[in-house]
């Protein structure tokens, strides 16, 4: 009892790191209020509505600006499907098809940096969020750029799946890339001052949170989008938020303390054979990946990384990928990630499919939604095993920046 108040004390409510939390998710929300998202995609479809798939694309873009600039997948998701879904099967979209990319360019955010996540695995893992934010870049463009692909393909083989916009939904395409720029200046603008900030070693993750915060804050007030009642909505459901993951927190360190002190790493390294010493490398992160895999099926990001994290990363750190422990650690931290960003989508209790439900129309069912995200599952699996076999993808951009 002494070990875990003392680690509930040290660890979690003491950690300045962890500051950074409420403040990324106040960014957030705000960022959805200021309206950016709805005149962005209003815009991006006017451009690309004509061109088989148009929408699709849309949204797909803009899911990846606003993932570098909001981590709250459930506002993403909700947004996005809001917006994007009713016009989407009113122009015949396979309803599969719409939900699909809803829900999974929706859940980018908590892999593209500046992410929740991130700043959680950073701490949990002692790894330099930093080094975190430019080792994540990369995958996570990467997986927007396998969304896109799978689009372009259908666009070319089943254009019937996702016809182009009716001509009475055209817009003046000169006028609209004008809105375009003008809209996409401020949140590209807030990213690099976030980004920027921690890559270059200008400002920790905290710092730089709050500088995101504050940015967040004044563009939904300049929009003119943010009234006295939204701004005590996003205080409440920014306390909710981080509330749930603190007490998730101190669960987790509790539990940590007493696994390792019943013997159960030994437990788990005796069962991966790492113990003995004969054990391949990449054999044991092959079973850890299929396992945080399956617990995404059921679990929430959060109680995945306290819960697992604590017990695998030491097995991880004393196995030999031909690289230093702190680049293994690194990649293996990434890996992590973007696996974690399945536990989203993967039915029976992916928390976007909920949230495309809850917003869908009743021709929408369950089973639409399930088969809709098969496909963008795979293609996450996929990004998952080239991060794997393409180590640089996560290693170069720290490599470059700060000769990690």
């Amino acid at each position: 009892l002494s070990t875990g108040v003392s680690r509930i004390f040290s660890g979690v409510l003491s950690n300045w790191l962890l500051i950074a939390v409420p403040l990324f998710v106040f960014m957030g929300l705000m960022l959805e209020k200021s309206g950016i998202a709805q005149r962005l995609l209003r815009s991006l479809a006017g451009i690309l509505g004509p061109l088989p798939g148009g929408y699709a694309f849309a949204v797909t873009i803009i899911g990846i600006v606003m993932a570098a600039s909001t981590g709250i997948i459930g506002a993403s998701v909700v947004l996005m499907g809001v917006l994007a879904l009713p016009i989407m099967l009113e122009s015949r979209y396979d309803p599969r098809l719409a939900t699909g990319v809803i829900a999974a360019t929706g859940t980018l955010g908590i892999l593209i940096p500046p992410s929740i996540m991130l700043v959680i695995l950073g701490d949990t893992m002692r790894i330099s969020v930093g080094d975190l934010f430019a080792g994540a870049l990369f995958p996570g463009l990467l997986l927007g750029g396998l969304y896109i692909a799978y689009l372009i393909v259908l666009a070319i083989f089943r254009p019937q799946v996702m016809p182009p916009l009716p001509k009475s939904e055209h817009i003046d395409v000169s006028a609209a890339l004008m809105r375009l720029c003008r809209d996409l200046l401020a949140p590209l603008l807030l990213i690099i001052a976030v980004l920027g900030s921690i890559i270059a070693g200008v400002a920790t993750p905290t710092e730089a949170a709050a500088l995101g915060a504050l940015g967040a804050f004044l563009l939904a007030l300049f929009s003119r989008q943010l009234a006295f009642r939204q701004f005590v909505d996003v205080i409440r459901d920014t306390t909710k938020t981080t509330a749930m993951i603190m007490f998730v927190m101190v669960g987790a360190t509790i539990f940590s303390v007493i696994f390792r002190k019943l013997g159960g790493d030994v437990m788990i390294e005796d069962m991966l054979g790492v113990s003995s010493g004969e054990a391949d490398p990449y054999w044991v992160m092959f079973l850890i990946m299929f396992f945080v895999f399956i617990l995404g099926m059921f679990l929430d990001w959060v109680e995945i990384t306290f819960i697992v994290i604590p017990i695998v990363a030491p097995i991880i750190a004393g196995l030999d990928f031909g690289m230093p422990s702190e680049q293994a650690m690194l990649w293996f931290a990434i890996l992590f990630a973007v696996n974690l960003q399945t536990s989203f989508l993967t039915p029976p209790f992916g928390y976007a499919l909920f949230y495309i439900k809850g917003i869908a129309p009743p021709s929408v069912s369950t089973r639409m939604i399930y088969l809709g995200i098969v496909p963008f599952v795979l293609l996450q699996l996929l990004g998952l095993l080239l991060t794997v076999f393409f180590p640089d993808l996560v290693l170069w951009l720290p490599g470059k920046m700060f000769g990690t």
